[in-house]
Order: structure tokens, then sequence, then C-alpha cells
């Protein structure tokens, strides 16, 4: 019972950082989201919200890997455009106010929060390590993967400030039709 308690309040905090973003984060939020007794925080996060925070992105972010490593393609093109395909939901989300948990606990970048910042490193790196290795298995050369991973995870973050910021998901798809012409075969 114990595990699946924390397991919920990690849930709620993934949701929490992602419609309010570390600052407004709240225990009591997370506690009513996942039906949590208010003893329950500092039993499972001794290490207060900078703990669950790292735990919500860290879990989050494996979570986004392990559906990365699903995008199989036939050849470059077909992975970005299965990345894209996957990518528009966030982004859609975005318009109405939703962020990236993972990139919540970048913000504020002081040296408090230097752990979060590793943890979200770490994902997102993650994250570009996948694409490429899927990239590289639809014929891409090592290198070139790499670049174009790192591209789709950045147009991916990247976008939905931009769409949050305009309510709109033409930033992304502004975005998109850039991207997906340098996986143009020649």
């Amino acid at each position: 019972m114990a595990k699946e308690t924390r397991g919920r309040m990690v849930d709620a905090a993934v949701d929490a950082l992602r419609e309010h973003g570390l600052q407004g984060m709240s225990f009591t939020d997370v506690l009513a989201r996942s039906g949590a007794a208010r003893g329950a925080i500092y039993h499972h996060f001794p290490g207060g919200k900078g703990q669950l925070a790292a735990e919500a992105a860290t879990r989050h972010g494996r979570e986004v890997r392990d559906r990365l490593a699903e995008l199989g393609a036939a050849d470059p093109k077909g992975v970005a455009t299965a990345f894209v395909e996957f990518a528009r939901p966030v982004a859609q989300a975005a318009t109405r106010g939703a962020g990236c948990a993972v990139a919540a606990v970048t913000v504020p970048a002081d040296e408090e929060n230097g752990e979060l910042r590793q943890a979200a490193a770490a994902t997102f790196g993650s994250w570009t390590e996948q694409l490429a290795r899927n990239l590289r298995e639809a014929g891409l050369a090592t290198a070139d993967a790499e670049e174009k991973a790192a591209l789709l995870v950045t147009l991916l973050e990247g976008t939905q400030v931009l769409c949050r910021a305009s309510g709109s998901t033409e930033p992304f798809k502004r975005a998109v039709r850039a991207a997906l012409t340098l996986f143009a075969t020649p």
C-alpha cells in the first residue's frame, strides 16, 4: 500500500509540474490529486518538494523515453514523422497552458535546484540518445543521427514554450515543416 501511495503522489506531482511548474507545485495539490494523507509527504519524501519533483520528472522522463523507443520506422524521415505525431498532442496541450514536467524542474535555475537541473539534463539526454538510436537503426550515420535527434528534442521543448505563449500550435507547425525538410531524401 505504501508503494502505491508513493506512486500516486509521484504521478500527481507530474501533473502538477505540467500544469503549474515547479514554483506552483504544492504539496496540498499533490495530496488532493493522489488521495494521500498529509503525513505521507515526509514519510515518502524526506527531502521535501525537491525530492518529489526530481522523482516526478525522472519517472515522466523514463515513460517518454520508453514511448520514443517504440517509434521505429524504415527510414529517418519516418522516424521524424512518427516523433512529430508523438509530439503533436503535447504542443496542443501547451496551447492550454500545460508544460513539460521535466522542463519545469529547470526553472528557476539557481544553485539550490542544481540536482533538479541535473535530473532534467539526464532525462533530455536519454530522449536524445533514444531518438539517435532510432535514427541510426533507420539508416542515418551516427553523427547525423545524434545531431538530428537533438534537433527533434529541441523542437519538442522549444515549441511547447512558444505554443504556450501564443495559445496556438502554429509555432509547432512551422518548426515541423522546417525540421522535416532536413530529413528529406536527396
